[in-house]
Order: C-alpha cells, then sequence, then structure tokens
C-alpha cells in the first residue's frame, strides 16, 4: 500500500497540522496562508489520499486524489506520478485521481526515443506578462528560454527543448496560482533537464543545477548559467543527459526541504565520480533560490563547497 504520509512528509506545507487522520495545511496550489486544504491520512478510510482545497475557484483543483497531487508536488505529469509510484510500492489497489482505489498496471519499457513536437504550437504565447518579471527574471533570459503567455489560460508558457534544440514538450503555469500542466504528447519530463539545449549548443563545460524552471531563470538573471530537473525527481534519463554534455562542473542549488535534501543527496551519488560536484551553501528561511533573491539576497555572493565524495556531500550541507 502506498505510504501516502511518509510521501507527503517530504514536502513543506504553510500552516501544517498533522494528525492521525488528516493533513490539514495552506493550500499548496495557492498563494494561501490558512489551513484551507486538507489531505486524508487515515488507511482505513475509503478517500485514503484524496484532498480537498476549500479556496479554490478552480473546479479541477478543488479536491482530487493522491496521484494529482503528487504529480503537482513533483512537478511531473499524472503519468509519470503513476509509473512512479508503481516503481516504488508495486502494482496493488491503490489510489488515483478519478478512482478512490485502481489496479496500477506494470508498464513496459520502451525503446529510448526522443518525442518532438511541433515549434509552430508557440506561435500563439507570443505574448510577455510582467509575472516572471516582478520575480526578478530579466528580459534577456524571458528571450533566451522562449518564455510566452497564453492570453486565454492566463498561462506563463516555458518551452522544453531536447539536446539537439527541438521542443519537446511545453509547461504552463498559472499566473495567479501555482496551478501548472503540459502540452498533451509532449516528452515526458523525465527525460528531460531544462535549458539543457543551451549547454549542447554552445558547449558550456560548469552549469548551476536547481529543481524549477525559475529557480534557474533566477540564477541566469545572475549571470550564472543554469539547468532545472523540473522536480525532485534525478532520473537514470536525466542523469544521461547530463553526462552525455560538454557539462564538466554542476554546483548544486537545493531547496530548503526535506524533498530539496532527498533531491540533493541522489544527484550528487548519480554524479560522483562522472564530474565534479559543488554544493552552493543557501542557509536560511527561504524555500529556494527565486524567494531568496526576490527578497534581497545576492545569488553572486553565495559560497559552495566541493563534493568530493558522498559522505562529504552528506556532511556539509544537512541544515
Amino acid at each position: 500500500m502506498i505510504d501516502v504520509r511518509a510521501e507527503l512528509e517530504e514536502y513543506e506545507f504553510n500552516a501544517a497540522t498533522w494528525t492521525d487522520t488528516r493533513l490539514l495545511a495552506a493550500s499548496p496550489f495557492r498563494y494561501d496562508r490558512h489551513p484551507s486544504f486538507y489531505v486524508i491520512l487515515d488507511a482505513d478510510d475509503e478517500a485514503y489520499g484524496c484532498w480537498g482545497d476549500s479556496g479554490a475557484n478552480d473546479p479541477e483543483w478543488q479536491r482530487g486524489g493522491f496521484v494529482m497531487l503528487l504529480a503537482f508536488l513533483r512537478n511531473e505529469t499524472s503519468e509519470e506520478a503513476r509509473e512512479y509510484l508503481d516503481t516504488k510500492y508495486g502494482s496493488g489497489p491503490e489510489i488515483d485521481s478519478a478512482e478512490i482505489t485502481l489496479r496500477l498496471p506494470k508498464l513496459k519499457e520502451d525503446k529510448p526515443r526522443i518525442t518532438r513536437i511541433d515549434e509552430r504550437i508557440l506561435d500563439e504565447y507570443k505574448f510577455r506578462h510582467p509575472y516572471l518579471e516582478r520575480r526578478g527574471i530579466s528580459e534577456p533570459v524571458q528571450r533566451l528560454m522562449n518564455v510566452g503567455y497564453d492570453r486565454d489560460r492566463q498561462a506563463i508558457t516555458l518551452p522544453w527543448y531536447n539536446a539537439d534544440g527541438t521542443l519537446g514538450n511545453v509547461k504552463y503555469r498559472r499566473i495567479d496560482s501555482k496551478t501548472f500542466w503540459y502540452t498533451k504528447g509532449g516528452r515526458p519530463i523525465r527525460e528531460m533537464l531544462y535549458g539543457i539545449h543551451i549547454a549542447y549548443g554552445q558547449k558550456l563545460r560548469k552549469a548551476a543545477l536547481v529543481e524549477a524552471e525559475i529557480d534557474a531563470q533566477t540564477l541566469m538573471s545572475a549571470g550564472i548559467f543554469t539547468i532545472a530537473t523540473g522536480g525532485s525527481a534525478f532520473t537514470e534519463a536525466k542523469r544521461d543527459l547530463l553526462l552525455r554534455s560538454p557539462i564538466e562542473e554542476v554546483t548544486l542549488w537545493r531547496d530548503n526541504d526535506a524533498a530539496g535534501r532527498k533531491w540533493r543527496n541522489k544527484v550528487a551519488t548519480e554524479l560522483n565520480g562522472h564530474i565534479d560536484v559543488k554544493l552552493a551553501l543557501m542557509r536560511g528561511k527561504y524555500k529556494d533560490v527565486n524567494e531568496c533573491a526576490c527578497n534581497g539576497g545576492n545569488i553572486r555572493q553565495f559560497k559552495t563547497r566541493n563534493c568530493r565524495n558522498l559522505s562529504v556531500n552528506l556532511h556539509c550541507c544537512q541544515a
């Protein structure tokens, strides 16, 4: 059975109260300060893993199942979240956003392939919204990353490119909440790295590595080339994509939560011995790079530490 509580404890929830049967917290989907969100933690409840958000205006985000919530927290599609759960817990009667219980199918391993989508889909998004500028992202960086704006759905568009520069997927992020979605039929994010096409195209040897696209854009606005994993998962495909690139040195900037620590340790373990790994020592109250920058933090003044082996990695950044 899926351990819902253990999965959720990897992430920070504002104004959180944990009981044996429920998590009560501020909504992770909105800019919320009050406990208007809940998740059922009682494994004997038929709605185990389901959640509700009493303050949501969008009906799609008022309630749902655990797969939908985990996909949001992991910054990936529902299909990728199901695959993660199936790999970790195996097939069995589990949780889904559409049905309370279902049997997760065993997924077949397909031969590796590169999904490319027509870049002309971006033509209708050639607009600019001040959302990212307000979060400290410079106009040159927005142009470099081909950021656009979907006026109909009020969402920033963040194209994800394959290593060869072709378009693989597009992420849509609402400007009035934290909700997002991806282009249907696009390449799975688990196979991609945000910004890696620049490293391949310009033969860059050094890069910072973060989880979120906006954190990558924040560092790039400070003059530091950065790629992003697009969430806390660091898959074999992402690792191989990085190791095949010209990058010889990477500096890890983690989020300040349990998932961020797990991400840092996973990445350092996977890359150790292949390329040089450094750790950015960003301590303090800020959740991530962008929040730090938006509150006056000088990104370029942060110290880094070499990570020669896993024991050093685990010792030097436990904050």
